[in-house]
């Protein structure tokens, strides 16, 4: 079986191919260019590299979300136009679960955090037990007061941090008394590689969809949106001087 995934949902653009269970490629780029201008050409260095064709792939996947609601479309995008018109599996992996699969096999609580600004994160909290992730709750937004509450009914085990909030969160529980593990700069980050490892999981358990019905998972409305409400709201609370 060979696999393909792609990710583009924070600063990151990464890229895996797989065979049989085996990562065969991986690429990460945090360069500054867009990921519309990163992905595809990491990928097919990804197929000359090793002699795999498109034909041949059996499972596209990419991270679906949370994460930038520009950068979560560009993989899914991709991904859709690879497999336009063909039967191919597709998988829209939560971003969330590929980041706990880079703590993968340590012991303790494993907290991926991506930054949603304004002292919020998205937030999943996972253990690795039986040899496979197995999730504690759904991904979410959530303050990092409410968050740093979460964690502390987990206070006897150790406690890992990933992903592009990690800094912000490491401090701000820090500041509240709390210990979490120093997670190694390597694992913090986006992987295409682990989004293989779960994507491959949930493709065993039938989880996979045709390209058409692939779509992003926003936890919350864009900024733009939520200031157009906003603004509306406050418009029609205003007084009338008719």
């Amino acid at each position: 079986m060979i696999t393909v995934a792609l990710e583009s949902t924070a600063k990151i653009a990464s890229a895996a191919i797989s065979k049989d269970g085996h990562v065969l490629y991986t690429c990460q780029a945090n360069t500054g260019l867009t990921h519309s201008q990163a992905l595809l050409p990491m990928l097919m260095e990804g197929f000359e590299r090793t002699g795999i064709s498109p034909a041949q792939v059996d499972l596209y996947a990419c991270t679906a979300g949370p994460g930038s609601f520009t950068g979560v479309r560009i993989a899914v995008s991709v991904i859709k136009g690879l497999a336009f018109g063909k039967p191919t599996p597709c998988l829209g992996v939560s971003t969330l679960m590929s980041l706990a699969q880079n703590l993968a096999p340590l012991k303790g609580i494993y907290c991926p955090v991506m930054d949603a600004r304004r002292e919020q994160v998205y937030y999943g909290l996972f253990r690795y037990e039986f040899g496979r992730l197995t999730r504690l709750c759904e991904d979410d937004a959530i303050s990092l007061h409410d968050l740093a509450t979460k964690l502390a009914a987990y206070k006897d085990e150790p406690i890992w941090l990933c992903g592009d909030g990690y800094d912000i969160t490491y401090r701000y529980l820090r500041d509240q008394g709390m210990t979490p593990q120093k997670t190694p700069t390597l694992l913090r980050g986006q992987n295409a590689a682990s989004t293989i490892l779960c994507a491959e999981r949930l493709y065993d358990a039938g989880e996979w969809v045709t390209a058409d019905k692939l779509s992003p998972t926003y936890l919350r409305m864009p900024q733009a949106e939520r200031e157009r409400l906003a603004s509306q709201n406050a418009e029609e609370k205003e007084p009338s001087h008719e």
